[in-house]
């Protein structure tokens, strides 16, 4: 039994008050629907790039600050 599960199975009194969780395997195929979504959303992250500060934080900036098609 995966951690996952076993976690699950030990939490069933909150459960009981939260609802239950919602189990799927994650090693089912992809639908053709979820894999267009992603080749979307994977072109969408390709249209920016990451900064770094001296201070170690990050943040992104569209690689052409002209397109503004996603914002």
């Amino acid at each position: 039994m995966a951690f996952v599960e076993r976690f699950m199975n030990a939490m069933g009194k909150l459960r009981a008050v939260f609802g239950p969780a919602h189990r799927t395997s994650i090693d089912h195929d992809m639908t053709s629907a979820n894999r267009e979504l992603l080749g979307k959303r994977q072109a969408e992250t390709q249209q920016w790039e990451t900064r770094h500060r001296p201070d170690g934080s990050t943040y992104v900036v569209p690689k052409n600050p002209e397109d503004i098609s996603l914002r």
